[in-house]
């Protein structure tokens, strides 16, 4: 079941990026003092309280102006719209209503759905005073609240999330085997994915078409192999976001990211008679930031198969464009003809071992120490960074600390070249690795003086 979804929308530089980063907890959307600097929809994953939900960042709403770019804008607005529980309308407390503001409220009005109406930019205005020109949008109430000093948010959200759900889900037992697999199938519109679903059943459940964006939800389907339940997700096309212009294909690219939330393995296709895409990469980047196990499947080999070389091409491809990051097992297969098909199972079955792969504390401490003794880490501020010992705190995706005396010290290039070698060290193939440098306590002696 998908997380309810709470779209912020409103004017241009009314601050709804500030209040989307508050509760996505980094800087995931871009602030400035520029109106319409969000063209896109920013999308996240929030826990307050005990309630749990996505929160989409729109562009800025315009009834005015009629360029294309705001078209566009408007345009992604009413996806997130179309696809909220609930809509936060942000206006702007220093600016005061605006007859924008007043289009936008008699617009909301229409729909059936919740409308949270909160002044911003409150920081050195009293409250009840700067909502009283406010009133005359005659909405119900308002909420003052300053989103760069999050003052206000608390009763906002609290209010928002009441009727949600609790966040009740179970933490994930290895051991339970009656759990079923959740396999969500995502790529560009036409690669083949419902194509593949077809096949792997055995039965026409899905429509396939031509026309691309056939599938405009996420579409769950239960399955069996082996005894082994699974439940296989058919996503709705991600395009490029250039070429995003119309209300459902936004739309589809929520949902589909819903289902990457909902997932564990994301076998992310490809058309192998197409160069590989940066869309297709930014779509391994949405699976691995979730901590999704993933799969490359390139779909229609039976297509090329005229071209000696064409394996060759696309895994130099691949290589070339993620620079050696390649850690997802890469198939070749054909939904129309079923090669590959178990293969791709395989691969299934090999990434959720990886995933759920433990490493003892002690031969993870030797690995952590052959890896500093073949090369240090550089060190920070012109101190030396020191490792005491690490600890592997999870799976799904494996996640480890270790223990320094400069967490904030360790270098990007330095914690993936400790990813790499712990790759080399244990099988990880297809899953993601998460490591966290904490302070290590007092009297820890450094790793290798032992």
């Amino acid at each position: 079941m998908s997380l309810p979804l709470v779209a912020i929308v409103g004017r241009p530089n009314v601050g709804k990026s500030t209040l989307f980063n508050r509760f996505a907890g980094r800087d995931r959307a871009l602030v400035q003092e520029i109106p319409g600097v969000t063209r896109d929809l920013n999308y996240a994953e929030v826990k307050f309280r005990d309630k749990r939900f996505h929160l989409v960042d729109t562009g800025g709403l315009s009834t005015v102006h009629t360029d294309e770019l705001t078209t566009e804008v408007n345009l992604q607005v009413d996806v997130a719209i179309e696809a909220a529980d609930a809509i936060i309308l942000l206006l702007d407390g220093r600016e005061g209503p605006t007859a924008e503001d007043e289009d936008i409220v008699a617009r909301l009005r229409r729909i059936r759905k919740p409308v949270f109406w909160a002044v911003n930019k409150l920081e050195s205005r009293k409250p009840e005073t700067a909502l009283i020109d406010f009133y005359r949008l005659g909405v119900d109430k308002l909420y003052a609240i300053s989103a760069r000093e999050k003052t206000g948010v608390g009763e906002l959200f609290a209010d928002i999330v009441r009727e949600f759900p609790a966040d009740t889900r179970a933490p994930f037992d290895p051991d339970d085997e009656t759990r079923p697999m959740h396999v969500a199938f995502v790529g560009a519109p036409n690669v083949g994915k419902s194509s593949l679903i077809n096949r792997i059943l055995g039965e026409k459940r899905l429509i396939v078409s031509e026309i691309p964006g056939t599938t405009r939800d996420a579409i769950d389907v239960p399955f069996r192999l082996d005894d082994r339940p699974y439940v296989l997700i058919d996503t709705a096309g991600i395009r490029r976001r250039s070429k995003v212009s119309y209300v459902l294909e936004k739309l589809s690219v929520i949902k589909a990211l819903q289902a990457l939330d909902r997932t564990d393995i994301a076998v992310i296709m490809h058309d192998a008679t197409e160069p590989l895409t940066d869309q297709t990469l930014r779509i391994f980047s949405y699976a691995e930031d979730r901590g999704r196990g993933v799969i490359f499947a390139f779909n229609k080999v039976d297509l090329v198969k005229g071209d000696r070389d064409w394996r060759k091409k696309i895994e130099h491809d691949l290589d070339r464009r993620l620079q050696g990051l390649v850690w997802a097992p890469v198939i070749f297969l054909s939904a129309a003809t079923g090669e590959g098909v178990h293969d791709l199972f395989a691969a299934i079955g090999a990434v959720r071992e990886n995933q759920m792969r433990r490493l003892q504390t002690g031969p993870l401490n030797r690995f952590l120490e052959a890896a500093v003794a073949h090369h240090g880490p550089p060190p920070s501020k012109n101190k030396p960074v020191k490792f005491y010992y690490a600890t592997q705190t999870s799976v799904r995706p494996p996640t480890f600390v270790i223990f320094t005396n400069q967490p904030s010290g360790v270098h990007f290039a330095y914690r993936r070249y400790l990813v790499n070698r712990l790759r080399d060290f244990a099988p990880f193939e297809g899953s993601p690795i998460r490591l966290h440098f904490k302070v290590s306590p007092k009297g820890e002696r450094e790793i290798g003086s032992r």
